[in-house]
């Protein structure tokens, strides 16, 4: 049964993925398989360790860029309290100068400039605020009363908007990284849950596969040679019966005796 069943085996691949589950990558059992299936494993593993390392630095950036967050918004508490404080000053001792400030603002003195940082090859953005003086339209409000007050008010607004666009910055790279955080998370996940060991198995199934072929090629040079030996030994054994056999014809035809005595 062994040996019929050896040559009659048929070398395909088991396609239907019911056995083992879609463990494995339906590939042919070839040892080119077998050596593009390890390169893919070591590029998996590899990839995996990269990815694992990169989601634990845009974790660690995450940290410390909540703990930012808590001690930013903190400090914008406190500069908007004080600018609060500044602007009900500045009603106290010059009344309301907004409609003087809407009418003689002419262009913005604070413009935000957007940069780009890279952390762990995720880019997040950077915003600053630059800061061009005072706007001359306003530089004369507050000079009859209240100048004092305005420009404490203005410098303690001035500051506050610091905070909030450093508070921006903050967020914004917060909810990005996070973002960056969970997509790589999946990578990581995908490779170490089903791609790593997918690659295993396949490598497992081809090496034994390989390694049946060769018991089987083995098997079948053994029996191929027991049976020639066979045949060398039966070749022997009939010449050895031939050669015997003359000689007990030629033994034979002597005893018999020569021929008759020719008398004249």
């Amino acid at each position: 049964g062994k040996e019929g069943g050896g040559e009659g085996r048929s070398r395909v691949p088991h396609w239907s993925s019911s056995m083992s589950g879609a463990a494995r990558l339906n590939v042919f059992p070839t040892r080119q398989n077998l050596g593009v299936m390890k390169i893919k494993l070591v590029g998996a593993k590899k990839g995996h360790s990269l990815l694992k390392k990169k989601a634990d630095a845009l974790t660690m950036r995450m940290r410390s860029l909540l703990r930012q967050i808590m001690e930013c918004k903190d400090t914008m508490g406190t500069s908007f309290k004080l600018g609060m404080f500044a602007l009900a000053e500045v009603k106290y001792a010059a009344g309301d100068i907004k409609p003087m400030i809407i009418e003689n603002v002419t262009k913005s003195t604070t413009t935000i400039n957007l940069q780009v940082d890279n952390v762990a090859g995720v880019k997040v953005p950077v915003f600053t605020a630059k800061h061009e003086g005072h706007d001359v339209g306003t530089e004369l409000i507050g000079m009859a009363k209240g100048g004092q007050q305005i420009g404490k008010a203005r410098d303690a607004f001035s500051k506050a908007l610091d905070v909030l666009v450093k508070l921006a910055t903050l967020q914004t790279s917060f909810i990005t990284l996070d973002e960056a955080v969970k997509v790589t998370n999946r990578r990581v996940n995908a490779l170490d849950c089903v791609v790593v060991p997918r690659l295993e198995a396949t490598v497992s199934y081809i090496t034994g596969e390989l390694d049946e072929m060769e018991r089987e090629e083995f098997f079948r040079l053994k029996r191929s040679q027991k049976k020639k030996q066979r045949d060398i030994a039966q070749a022997i054994k009939d010449k050895a019966a031939a050669k015997e056999k003359e000689q007990q014809e030629a033994a034979n035809m002597l005893a018999a005796g020569g021929d008759k005595d020719v008398i004249f």
